[in-house]
């Protein structure tokens, strides 16, 4: 089968298109025809040093799949060939990563049917990105109708779908993004979209919020995000990173605020639930360029950016 494979590990150029063997079904599993794949930020740190991951080269990345069922293992009775499905695999251990490839293998137990108002592209767009922002709000942060919630990167791939999932919610979201993704955060539903590079945040989620405070913050930025947040955020306020907090953090404690480090499980019911939202019309993902899955270096050279709106999806075979 087609698949991109990471000869070594480095920069984007160690990707190269190779013929290597199709996988089958074993017990519990499905064989996925892959349709239609993404790149993530995880994509281009295991490309560059997974040796410090526990990657061994040559490896095949991809930590997203939309596509159809091909094959289904032993024991598994909730799927058939021919089913839509859509699912991120896991990113550590012998059935990691993947996605760049014709086809993969998957536990049965962590798929769920693609919602069907989305395209395989669109689909590709959701699973990690949108699992680990709904992880974060629905599950860690629990964010409730008339709060306010602070979200940090709010045009990226994981905070677009933040400030959906807060609206969602009934809460009143408040991104951050650059001058360029001003717009896309108004498109996105934000009450309140302010620019990092001009806007002072504090001053603004305070002045919006009476002095109060954000009732709840999620970062997808890293660095001394959080550590800059505290005085954002309320009393007993909540926080979550998906990349770790850095700064001084002595001041949550005197606020009794909590903090939750966000780093996704691989299951099939928050699959579900975020399509429930999907089919109703509040949450779609957020897909800035379509490529061929023999152009993903391009799409890794935006990833090592660090800049970008939304998500890069990879076409990797017809539909039909």
């Amino acid at each position: 089968m087609r698949a991109v494979v990471a000869t070594r590990f480095g920069g984007p150029e160690v990707l190269e298109e190779r013929e290597v063997e199709r996988p089958a079904a074993g017990p519990g599993e499905l064989l996925v025809r892959v349709v239609a794949a993404s790149a993530n930020p995880i994509d281009a740190k295991f490309r560059a040093a997974g040796e410090s991951m526990g990657l061994e080269a040559p490896v095949v990345l991809g930590a997203d799949v939309s596509g159809v069922v091909e094959e289904v293992g032993a024991g598994v009775e909730e799927f058939s060939p021919g089913d839509e499905v859509y699912y991120t695999p896991e990113i550590f251990g012998p059935k990691a990563n993947g996605a760049y490839a014709e086809y993969h293998v998957v536990e049965a137990d962590i798929a769920a049917p693609k919602p069907p108002s989305l395209s395989h592209e669109e689909a590709a767009a959701v699973s990690l990105a949108g699992g680990t922002a709904y992880e974060a709000l629905v599950r860690r942060l629990a964010v409730g109708v008339g709060e306010t919630v602070l979200i940090h990167g709010g045009a990226g791939g994981v905070g677009s779908f933040a400030v959906q999932i807060a609206r969602a919610a009934g809460a009143r979201a408040i991104a951050t993004a650059g001058p360029e993704n001003q717009k896309t955060l108004e498109e996105l539903g934000a009450d309140v979209a302010l620019d990092y590079t001009r806007d002072d945040v504090t001053g603004a989620v305070l002045e919006d919020t009476g002095g109060a405070g954000a009732d709840a913050v999620f970062d997808t930025v890293g660095g001394e995000t959080v550590a800059r947040s505290i005085e954002a955020t309320a009393p007993f306020g909540r926080m979550a990173t998906i990349l770790g907090a850095q700064g001084d953090l002595t001041t949550m404690y005197t606020k009794n605020q909590a903090l939750y480090g966000v780093l996704l499980t691989r299951e099939r019911e928050r699959l579900e639930e975020m399509a429930i939202l999907i089919e109703r019309g509040q949450m779609r993902p957020l897909v800035d360029e379509v490529l061929d899955l023999g152009e993903v270096a391009r799409a890794h050279e935006r990833l090592d950016s660090g800049h970008g709106r939304g998500k890069i999806v990879l076409r990797v075979s017809r539909e039909a």
